[in-house]
């Protein structure tokens, strides 16, 4: 049995909150208990949360176990008497009361008995108040929010930090700080050291109560980053002192729950700057914060879902002319420039800026990174800079030093690929995202739990069509280009709300379940119009009046389609259906066999060393 920290609860019961070293030490403690206190609520951001009573052998204390350890407890990882290693904690006073939150910890060993005969710790100076080792309730039943970790690319840092009221010493002095992270409604006289990495234009609004103007920054630190939006004298206070690339003290903004419409930053909570908000700079050279990228290389931009966002580095390889577009929600005028970024992964994409962002850009041939740019699939993979995003020319950061030296020394002679249309139609065995080597098999996809993540999982599989289902293989279209909204009949014909227009006659596009098989097993794929144009060789249009005209004749094209083969490039993802998590998987490509291919892979195959050894111990 391990040799649990004699001593160290004593010193968590008096250690100060700037006590780093302690709280971000390895101690062997024993879980004692572990206690549910509280469900979920959409409504007031509260999660699931557990309390927890940690002996050391001689004394014991009380805890909170930060929200992303909550599935140690619901999968008994952990359990009464469990012996741990704590590796990372936090302190906070909730209505005067020391309470403690374990961030990060791992499972040492599983025993039956309470180790010692620990005690409360016996001192005046003892704030959270604790008799028995099943007294949970003496600490207060705050709202704790969900810690969470900041994950980073290469010369980035990791700086987990709890979503709670955690202060940290500045370096100004004895000025508490919060990280951003740590920032919720439930807090209130914090400061936060943040620096500016995005500004805004001065926008005017118009609404019932009258007319104004507004803008907003994105505030980062080490453990994350926010949006905060001024308003009217907001804007005349603040828009001015708040410079890009700087660091300021702020504090006296208030709290709100996020509107992700207009934001895309990974925080669930905004800043609303206000007339008694106070801004200063600070003037100190060390511990400021610097911007963290999750840089993704350009080749694996095919595997980041549609409109979702990321971190990118590049090379601008060409600039493209200022040009004028008519948006088409109200109709106003917006600015753009193309840029073509190259990177080591030896792929191009387009980068799109817009309004005074592309006019004032000329820096060609030099090394831009990304942070929280839009993936867009129209005409493959493209990039779009949103007003949130911030865009660094030439930083001075390891890997534009990297990236400049390769393009440099041989960059500039490379042929780079470029994502093809996401387009799912006759384009034939060119690729366009199917990989053959990558392929894998229906059973492997679901004995590997592809889509049970936070993301999208890709993945290419060949297999054959069994069965479609014929009575819902398509839906009435909104005739108007790009829309490709559900319309619905009434007495002015078919009408599309997102238009608000109305037409004679629908266009009919295919939404299609087919059940797939492969050696493994069958999976069901669902996929849209190119795949039905794919399968049938007709539109949906010509296919419904063939249905219209003969129901015998629809069927035997329907079952002409079965039983062909094809290469598929699909997104697994789970849903909820009827309150149950379920993993779908959608067609991003199909294409047609290619057999000359095909029998070059398989040739390519067993003249490999390993395609060798398995012919010869065949023999």
């Amino acid at each position: 049995m391990v040799n649990l920290s004699t001593g160290i609860c004593a010193r968590l019961q008096t250690a100060e909150q700037t006590d780093l070293d302690l709280f971000d030490g390895e101690h062997i403690l024993q879980l004692l208990s572990v206690k549910h206190v509280g469900a979920g609520n959409s409504t007031t951001g509260a999660v699931e949360r557990y309390r927890i009573i940690l002996s050391d052998g001689e004394y014991f204390l009380q805890a909170m176990l930060a929200t992303q350890l909550n599935g140690l407890f619901q999968d008994n990882s952990i359990q009464k008497n469990t012996i741990v290693k704590v590796t990372k904690m936090t302190c906070n006073f909730v209505q005067g009361k020391r309470l403690l939150i374990v961030l990060a910890l791992d499972v040492v060993e599983h025993v039956d008995q309470k180790i010692g005969n620990p005690a409360s710790y016996p001192t005046p100076t003892q704030e959270v108040p604790a008799t028995t080792t099943n007294d949970m309730d003496a600490v207060p039943s705050a709202p704790v929010q969900q810690a969470s970790t900041s994950s980073s690319h290469q010369t980035t840092s990791t700086a987990p930090t709890a979503q709670t009221a955690q202060r940290r010493p500045a370096a100004n002095g004895n000025r508490p700080i919060y990280p951003i992270e740590g920032l919720s409604p439930y807090q209130n006289n914090w400061t936060i050291k943040a620096r500016v990495t995005q500004k805004s234009d001065i926008k005017t609004y118009s609404n019932q109560k009258g007319e104004g103007q507004l803008f907003n920054v994105t505030l980062m630190d080490d453990t994350g980053e926010i949006r905060a939006t001024g308003f009217n004298q907001v804007v005349t206070a603040l828009y001015e002192r708040l410079v890009v690339g700087k660091v300021y003290y702020i504090s006296g903004a208030r709290v709100n729950i996020a509107k992700k419409q207009f934001s895309h930053l990974n925080n669930e909570y905004e800043l609303g700057l206000e007339k008694n908000t106070s801004v200063e700079e600070c003037l100190d050279t060390d511990n400021l914060p610097t911007i963290k990228y999750n840089f993704v290389a350009l080749s694996d931009l095919e595997s980041q879902p549609k409109d979702s966002t990321c971190d990118i580095i590049g090379l601008v390889q060409a600039v493209g002319d200022v040009t004028e577009i008519t948006t088409k929600t109200n109709n106003k005028k917006v600015t753009k420039r193309e840029l073509t970024l190259v990177d080591r992964s030896e792929y191009s994409v387009r980068l799109t800026l817009w309004g005074k962002q592309a006019e004032e850009f000329s820096s060609p041939d030099s090394v831009l990174a990304c942070k929280g740019v839009k993936v867009s699939d129209f005409g493959g993979r493209s990039l779009s800079v949103f007003s949130s995003s911030t865009m660094v020319i030439n930083p001075d950061i390891q890997e534009a030093h990297t990236l400049r030296g390769w393009y440099d020394n041989q960059g500039k002679d490379v042929t780079y690929s470029a994502h093809q249309s996401s387009g799912g139609g006759a384009g034939g065995g060119g690729g366009g995202g199917f990989v053959r080597k990558e392929v894998r098999s229906l059973g492997d996809v679901k004995s590997s739990q592809l889509g049970q993540g936070d993301r999208n999982d890709f993945f290419c599989s060949q297999a054959t069509v069994v069965f479609m289902k014929p009575d819902s293989m398509w839906y009435p279209a909104c005739q108007k280009p790009d829309c490709n909204k559900k319309v619905v009949g009434d007495d002015a014909g078919w009408r599309c709300e997102k238009c608000d227009q109305s037409w004679p006659q629908p266009q009919y596009r295919y939404i299609m379940t087919l059940a797939c098989s492969d050696y493994s097993g069958q999976a069901w794929l669902q996929g849209f119009n190119d795949v039905g144009d794919m399968i049938f060789g007709k539109t949906a249009d010509e296919m419904f009046a063939i249905k219209e005209d003969s129901e015998i004749k629809f069927t035997e094209l329907v079952q002409a389609a079965t039983c062909e083969p094809y290469n598929f490039l699909c997104r697994a993802r789970t849903d909820h259906y009827n309150g149950q998590p379920r993993v779908r998987y959608g067609i991003s490509r199909i294409q047609k066999l290619d057999y000359k291919e095909e029998a070059k892979y398989l040739r390519d195959m067993l003249m490999s060393p390993w395609g060798q050894t398995a012919v010869a111990v065949a023999v």
